[in-house]
């Protein structure tokens, strides 16, 4: 199943073109009086993922979204948004860091969510880019097992998690406020459920910049997977419906080349993870 978020309201994707409103689908269930946006489907995520996947589309009236539209982010109003740093292992390396032994995690604040096709201001010379496969949460969960991790999982997309070097590092490094400026957590335009995926440990991730590419990688390289992160956070702290785990970067960030290569205005980055869907950023 795959879901888009548009002009407040949910539809599921059928092909390229093709989109059925949520609210029309689940007319005749319990779930007919409810208004469901990105903001409140993860609330009722229980009830939705098994009404959705015995559906027949066909029985129901189609609507055409177009591809460049600028969408709603999959998931809006998170109580938390985590973030995995150093996650990669040739990431690790270029940026000259140890293998962690344990997940090195930080949040970036809700306020930075947008949407895919999103325009977003850069606020200085040093902004990064960082493609990751962003997982949404669709049930709470507290110390769950590495082999159950994946039941808590509503779907995935791509997420950018932006940072702003020069803050980010500044004494003694500000990695949260570094990576929540105004649109610093693009995601979308997707939420891919994992029953589209073989798997989400092992997928192509790609980030082209004006048409070059300067990350090419996999999943398979995570240090933790997302099993493992699933894991490992819900030893700590409960995990709600709608929250969001940006799960690290691969290899080829703009920080670590020589010279540095930073977003400007007029950029165009595309992000893509291999059977989950592809996001378009624009800067100015």
């Amino acid at each position: 199943m795959r879901l888009v978020f548009y002009s407040d309201s949910v539809y599921v994707k059928k092909s390229n073109s093709i989109y059925y409103k949520l609210d029309d689908l689940v007319q005749g269930s319990n779930l007919e009086n409810l208004e469901l946006s990105s903001a409140t489907i993860y609330d009722h995520w229980a009830n939705i993922q098994p009404l959705l996947s015995n559906i027949n589309l066909n029985n129901y009236k189609s609507e055409e979204i177009r591809s460049d539209v600028k969408f709603d982010p999959v998931s809006i109003f998170p109580k938390q948004v985590f973030a995995i740093g150093t996650n990669y292992i040739d990431h690790a390396k270029e940026m000259r860091l140890p293998i962690p032994k344990s997940p090195v995690v930080f949040t970036k604040f809700q306020s930075c969510i947008t949407g895919a096709n999103a325009s977003i201001s850069l606020p200085s010379k040093t902004v990064d880019y960082e493609n990751e496969l962003t997982v949404v949460i669709g049930k709470s969960c507290r110390n769950v097992a590495v082999s159950d991790a994946l039941e808590y999982v509503a779907g995935v997309t791509v997420g950018q998690d932006l940072s702003e070097r020069t803050l980010q590092f500044a004494n003694g490094n500000h990695f949260s406020l570094g990576k929540s400026f105004p649109g610093f957590a693009p995601i979308g335009p997707e939420l891919v459920t994992l029953d589209e995926i073989d798997s989400v440990n092992n997928l192509k991730i790609k980030t082209r910049l004006n048409g070059k590419i300067l990350q090419d990688s996999s999943t398979s390289q995570m240090i933790f997977n997302v099993n493992e992160l699933i894991s490992y956070l819900s030893s700590i702290l409960q995990l709600f419906p709608g929250d969001l785990i940006f799960t690290g970067t691969p290899v080829g960030v703009g920080y670590s080349r020589s010279p540095a290569i930073y977003l400007k205005p007029n950029d165009v980055l595309v992000s893509e993870i291999e059977n989950v869907t592809s996001q378009t950023i624009y800067f100015k």
